[in-house]
């Protein structure tokens, strides 16, 4: 592989979603950060060399130009905090994924409590999903997640598993069963995403609610 194509890998962005997208969006959001700090920063201490003071409308414009930085830097802490998911892990689930709809690496937020999920599937009204996170509190998470896609117009049962191998049955399961899982749902396309099915619609509206 040549260095040029080493490092336009190393700097890809990974959509949220799919595996890899924690160790890409800590990339991202450093780098974001940093800028947003620097330009104010540049700003202040080209005035103070200039005006040989800090009191001035420059000062004031930089403080104010440090609340991007700032909403930028909680962001970048709470993607920090977020341990990607093992890659054995993702090839274990991907390989019983088949085709269903999938979503990895996500990090459930709410009001009250959040949680991570490595993976999550969608097909018909069934939503599963397996979480490594010992501290996730699955059953509320599961709560409001199926509140938020009925909200959205979609009957659907969320169900989160904490043990691996009972997750993997139930997507093999939704592979064998999945054109029965589809049938008799009314469905209609979303303008604003055409080209989505039903269950991206639904795998969409959990990225949504997602870190």
């Amino acid at each position: 592989m040549s260095e040029e194509r080493k490092e336009s890998k190393l700097f890809q962005r990974v959509p949220k979603g799919e595996f890899g997208y924690f160790s890409s969006e800590k990339k991202k959001r450093v780098a974001v950060t940093v800028i947003l700090f620097l330009i104010p920063l540049t700003a202040y201490f080209i005035g103070w060399a200039y005006f040989k003071t800090r009191l001035t409308v420059v000062t004031v414009i930089v403080v104010v130009g440090c609340l991007p930085a700032c909403r930028s830097a909680v962001s970048m802490i709470m993607i920090l905090l977020r341990k990607p998911m093992e890659k054995a892990l993702y090839d274990r689930i991907h390989s019983h994924q088949g085709e269903l709809v999938m979503a990895y690496e996500l990090y459930l937020t709410s009001y009250e409590k959040s949680g991570g999920i490595d993976a999550v599937a969608v097909c018909g009204n069934q939503v599963v999903g397996y979480s490594s996170d010992e501290k996730a509190d699955l059953r509320f998470l599961e709560g409001e997640t199926q509140k938020i896609l009925r909200k959205n117009g979609y009957g659907v049962k969320v169900k989160f598993f904490r043990d691996l191998n009972p997750f993997l049955d139930r997507l093999d399961s939704m592979n064998e069963h999945r054109e029965a899982l589809h049938r008799d749902i009314p469905f209609q396309p979303d303008e604003k995403y055409p080209d989505l099915t039903r269950d991206e619609l639904i795998k969409h509206t959990i990225l949504a609610i997602a870190l």
